[in-house]
């Protein structure tokens, strides 16, 4: 009996998968062994090696690969690269703590893609020509692309986030200022009241200002780290107010009213995109799909009758 490829393919991919489920099935125990003796009261570690087995299997294994491709990723970055990576995982809050050098290693992996979307166009589809060359550049410039890609949909969802939540959170402040609070319980009773992006911002201020900072210094790290327009002209409002003496609840009702506009022009704005944004769509989806039911019975009787 002669088994077809395919077979032979799955046989092998359920041997790799048993000996995958086999070997995390003795990580995952010993790793709760490990918890185990760690939770002891009075459990000391012997030696070093003790003590890196204690460590989770990703960081004795994947972490030291990481660190050397992430050196030789380092070595033919531009100059001034890292400075912009870094710059824009502040601004997308970097939710997910990915570093620089993870970043470098994404892209180097996906200007290596290369290697693997040729044979598998080549042999796997079974292209040939201009076509084969085509989609290998697609998924090639895909791969390479996709992490700049990925940080600026977070910027961009960070921002709007942060615009959007920013009116209200004044509204509120405007409210506790009025019935008595100062600046700084005002704004702590807000954020908790409020959860999001922005409320988080505040509160690293607040703690900023705790840990010794002015309240200046802290709300320009806080602009900083935003990139905010509406956020910068109300941390200028406020850093005058401070300067100049001017009463904090009537900047800050004029910063939410002044804030409520910009809230309203930027829906505007983005309601007005809508037709652009539409143009293409209706263009290759929508429009071959009428004109296929429309001019498709009348061009079946032409062709009868011709």
């Amino acid at each position: 009996m002669v088994l077809s490829p395919v077979a032979i393919a799955a046989m092998f991919a359920g041997a790799v998968l048993l000996i995958g489920l086999l070997t995390t099935g003795v990580v995952v125990e010993r790793a709760g062994v490990r918890d185990s003796l760690r939770r002891l009261e009075g459990y000391q570690i012997q030696d070093v090696r003790d003590q890196e087995m204690l460590a989770p299997i990703s960081e004795r294994v994947l972490s030291p690969l990481a660190d050397g491709v992430g050196g030789f990723a380092r070595r033919f970055t531009p100059e001034g690269y890292r400075d912009q990576v870094a710059r824009k995982l502040v601004l997308g809050g970097n939710a997910s703590r990915v570093s620089v050098d993870q970043i470098l290693v994404y892209k180097l992996v996906g200007l290596m893609s290369g290697l693997v979307w040729l044979p598998l166009i080549l042999l796997g589809l079974h292209l040939t020509g201009l076509l084969a060359l085509l989609f290998v550049v697609v998924l090639w410039g895909v791969s390479f692309m996709a992490p700049d890609v990925s940080l600026s949909r977070a910027i961009e969802r960070r921002t709007h986030e942060i615009a959007v939540q920013l009116p209200d959170i004044l509204d509120l402040l405007v409210i506790s200022v009025e019935a008595g609070l100062g600046f700084e319980q005002a704004l702590e009773r807000t954020t908790s009241a409020v959860p999001g992006t922005l409320s988080d911002e505040f509160r690293r201020m607040l703690r900023e200002t705790r840990f010794g900072s002015s309240r200046a210094d802290a709300l320009r790290a806080m602009g900083e780290r935003c990139g905010v327009s509406e956020l910068r002209t109300f941390i200028l409002a406020m850093l005058q107010a401070d300067t100049f003496g001017v009463s904090i609840t009537r900047i800050l009702r004029s910063q939410a009213d002044e804030m409520r506009i910009h809230r309203r022009l930027r829906a505007q704005q983005q309601a007005q995109k809508l037709p652009v944004k539409m143009l293409f769509p209706m263009v290759f989806c929508i429009f071959p799909s009428v004109f296929v039911v429309i001019l498709g019975p009348a061009m079946i009787q032409l062709a009868q009758r011709f």
